[in-house]
């Protein structure tokens, strides 16, 4: 069960309306590692969780709270359009090349779509998507995709706070990289917990080894030019899971040869070197 609380819990209000900066913010709310992504990463995550009760319960916590940042954000795109001047921006487009130039960034589908109003979209329009989420029922798998997804998400929110001169704006966005960076620490202490229970940090961890080509598991190939590669902790020593060395290859292991088709049946019309054949 889900219950609404009308309050924020941090305020969503800019200093002036900025139909452009609304746009960025679309990023946030919609795109690939937006607050969209994560809320509904989570919340699947939670909801198929069948491990120890303290992480279902964790990842709903936060995965409630990235829905709150939704809301955050909606709140703040609304009142970045409620008073934006439609009318006079195309006025001063059509008397301003230089105005219409900088106007243009505006997204149409907030006024057209949503009546200025936000939208479940990234930046440019592309409608949310739950193509974006990562729910694969191993928590160490999934924790790792949430850390990646919280890096990405902040690094956003950085980039933006960076771009826009709204105080009103930046003092959301100050919370939401704080909370990234919460979040980041969190999946990452959560990650190290289950390598240590678990044993391995490889993923399944209980798959066992035999069953892979355990003589090339630990091994670099040379596949682009130049051997800096070879200077990096993955290229020699002991491997990271502890149960094999590294060793780095100035040239890859071939041990197939070309491959050679036979040629389809010709209702398939491929292509035939000799015609008479069709």
């Amino acid at each position: 069960m889900f219950k609404h609380q009308k309050e924020l819990q941090f305020e969503a209000k800019p200093d002036r309306p900025d139909p452009i900066v609304a746009k960025y913010l679309q990023e946030l709310i919609g795109g690939q590692y937006g607050e969209m992504s994560v809320a509904m990463q989570y919340l699947f995550q939670g909801w198929s969780c069948r491990g120890e009760e303290k992480y279902k319960d964790m990842i709903m916590d936060i995965a409630t709270e990235e829905i709150g940042h939704v809301e955050m954000l909606a709140t703040m795109v609304a009142r970045l359009l409620e008073d934006a001047p439609i009318a006079d921006q195309q006025a001063a487009m059509q008397a301003n090349p230089t105005v219409g130039a900088i106007i243009s960034g505006m997204n149409p589908q907030h006024a057209i779509v949503a009546g200025l109003g936000p939208r479940p979209a990234d930046s440019v329009g592309n409608p949310w998507s739950g193509a974006y989420i990562i729910a694969s029922g191993n928590l160490l798998a999934d924790f790792r995709a949430n850390l990646n997804a919280e890096s990405q998400g902040r690094l956003q929110v950085a980039r933006i706070y960076e771009m826009i001169d709204d105080q009103g704006v930046k003092d959301l966005l100050s919370v939401l990289l704080a909370r990234d960076s919460y979040h980041q620490n969190l999946w990452a202490s959560a990650v190290k917990e289950l390598e240590e229970k678990e044993g391995s940090m490889l993923v399944p961890t209980t798959f066992p080894r035999d069953k892979e080509r355990k003589d090339i598991a630990y091994d670099f190939y040379n596949f682009s030019q130049g051997d800096e590669s070879s200077t990096g902790p993955w290229a020699s020593g002991e491997a990271l899971d502890g149960e094999g060395e590294y060793h780095w290859y100035d040239e890859p292991k071939v041990e197939g040869s070309a491959p050679n088709l036979k040629p389809v049946s010709p209702k398939m019309y491929g292509t035939s070197e000799n015609k008479s054949e069709i």
